[in-house]
This record gives C-alpha cells, sequence and structure tokens, in this order.
C-alpha cells in the first residue's frame, strides 16, 4: 500500500517550470501558424477576386453590358455552314477577301433571337446576324485584320451584333478559322 500512495502523490505534482514553459511554447507556435494560414487565405481570396477582375473578358471593364457568368448559350456559325463567311474586304477594288469561321454564343434566354423548342436561330434574327456580321466585316479596315488586334475585333463584332439584336444577346465571338487572302 505505501507505493500506491506514492504513486497518488506523483501525479498530484505539478510539472516543472521548464516543461510547462516548453508546453507554452508549443501551443503558441500551433496559434502563430494557424493565424498565419488564415491570414493567408484571406489574402488569396483579396487577389483573386481584386486582380481577376482585371483580366480581359472578366466582366469588370466599362461598357460590358454582358453577364461575367452565365449559363450555356446556343452555338451559332455565321454564313454558310460548311464554308463560313467569305467577304470582300478593303474596299471593292482591293482584290481582298477574307475567309471566316467565326461561332458566335447567344444568350439562350431571348425569345426574339433564339427558338426555345429548337435552340436555333429566329428567321428574322438570322437574317439580320448575318447582315450586320457582313457589313461589320466589310467595313473593317485591313490594319483591324492584324493578329494583335483580334481580341478587340471580336469586341466590336459582339457589340454590333447586340447593338442589332438587343443587350445581351451576345454572350462571346469565337474565331475557328480566318483566311485574309
Amino acid at each position: 500500500m505505501p507505493d500506491e500512495e506514492k504513486e497518488v502523490d506523483k501525479a498530484a505534482v505539478p510539472p516543472p517550470p521548464a516543461a510547462q514553459s516548453k508546453k507554452k511554447t508549443i501551443i503558441l507556435i500551433v496559434v502563430l501558424v494557424i493565424v498565419g494560414l488564415a491570414l493567408a487565405a484571406g489574402i488569396s481570396l483579396f487577389v483573386v477576386t481584386k486582380v481577376m477582375g482585371d483580366i480581359p473578358g472578366g466582366g469588370s471593364e466599362e461598357g460590358d453590358s454582358g453577364p461575367r457568368y452565365h449559363d450555356a448559350g446556343v452555338f451559332v456559325k455565321l454564313g454558310d455552314p460548311k464554308e463560313g463567311i467569305l467577304v470582300n474586304v478593303g474596299g471593292p477594288r482591293s482584290g481582298k477577301y477574307l475567309k471566316a469561321s467565326i461561332i458566335v454564343e447567344f444568350n439562350p434566354g431571348k425569345k426574339s433571337v433564339i427558338n426555345e423548342e429548337t435552340n436555333t436561330l429566329q428567321p428574322d434574327a438570322e437574317v439580320k446576324i448575318n447582315d450586320v456580321a457582313t457589313q461589320f466585316l466589310r467595313a473593317t479596315s485591313m490594319e483591324d485584320f492584324d493578329a494583335d488586334k483580334q481580341d478587340e475585333f471580336k469586341k466590336q463584332l459582339k457589340d454590333a451584333l447586340n447593338a442589332a439584336l438587343g443587350g445581351g444577346s451576345v454572350y462571346d465571338v469565337y474565331i475557328t478559322s480566318f483566311l485574309l487572302q
């Protein structure tokens, strides 16, 4: 029995000050790591939300009336389904021709543009779209077809189509082939 009393007395004895100091140091390190991780997550969230808005197509540009995020649109190829669009550019005497495959993503919620049942263009909207696209391409100067200006070219075409069909009708414009001869 005397052995049992000694064991109980050992358990009741507080640990030496060096062990308490070591325990406090470990707790302090764990707390600092957790605070550091929370701070890093907060900074990352801030950077993503603020910087991503400055990326082209991020939706924060002035005059960008389209939604930043949207449901999947209806994709329609302009011009002939196989050939695309073929127009003369640079004036009637330039002898320059453009053959392009341009695909436009339309807002499926615009009933005046998209037939809800078949997910195809309304007949009157199709005529307007082809007319606007052809006129836009013919009126564009040769310098504007430069590869460095392609993003601006697509934005201008999108704006021209939205002006003819009503704002928010066109989500985006994609160029899948482009031959200028």
